[in-house]
């Protein structure tokens, strides 16, 4: 088993990222907590040395089936575990845990198994009523209930270089997360404007993909 890697972000997109080890890559899946604090492959190798380079730390699970080898990481070990958790759950896989983590923040997980928030758990894309009460019964002993709630990072999200397919990027995480492909698209221009549109604002158009993602998400919890 893969337990961490270590090396050069070299591609990034919301569906996965590659980092290379000794000339190695290694495709990895991450959630959007995790893809939203990497840095950008396509501006970090101007720095010489740290995060600015494209070096990248990960913990990792290993997933084997009898038609693919799958890792997927995590920036802290406490999503790993979490993660691990959820996945031990009858009926949650791989993909349907990195959603999860995708939607809400680990502390924030724990905090709903704890209460045993049905409500909090169904508003995440891909979860149902009997999703969130298997994930509260099986898990409800297994966590620790969290200090406290915890807040939107307060760590600078990496502002991305403009690219044409920043529109396309943010579309393709929110079907990821189980959203149809046309109700992404309406949220994700709601929040942005169709590609190429211009704006009054110059912050709305140099918005980044985690703004597109969080904005697009808030729209689509109210539909």
């Amino acid at each position: 088993m893969i337990a961490t890697i270590s090396g050069r972000l070299t591609h990034k997109s919301p569906e996965f990222i590659i980092v290379d080890v000794h000339g190695i890559g290694y495709r990895i899946i991450v959630p959007l907590s995790t893809y939203y604090k990497l840095p950008d492959p396509e501006t970090a190798h101007e720095t010489s040395s740290g995060q600015g380079s494209g070096q990248v730390f990960l913990h990792t699970y290993t997933h084997v089936r009898e038609d693919a080898f799958l890792l997927f990481g995590f920036l802290t070990k406490e999503e790993k575990d979490i993660f691990g958790k959820l996945i031990g759950v009858s009926q949650i896989g791989p993909k349907l845990a990195v959603n999860i983590l995708s939607g809400i923040s680990a502390v924030e997980l724990k905090n709903a198994i704890a209460r045993g928030d049905i409500i909090r758990l169904t508003s995440i894309p891909g979860v149902g009523k009997k999703t969130a009460e298997r994930i509260i019964l099986e898990l409800k002993d297994k966590i620790e209930f969290a200090i406290e709630d915890s807040q939107p990072s307060s760590v600078s999200p990496h502002h991305f270089k403009k690219r044409d397919n920043l529109f396309e990027d943010a579309v393709s995480a929110l079907v990821n997360l189980g959203y149809k492909k046309g109700m992404a698209e309406d949220a994700v221009k709601q929040v942005r404007g169709s590609p190429g549109e211009k704006h009054g604002s110059s912050e709305r158009e140099e918005a980044d993909i985690e703004d597109l993602i969080r904005g697009a998400l808030k729209i689509l919890s109210k539909s």
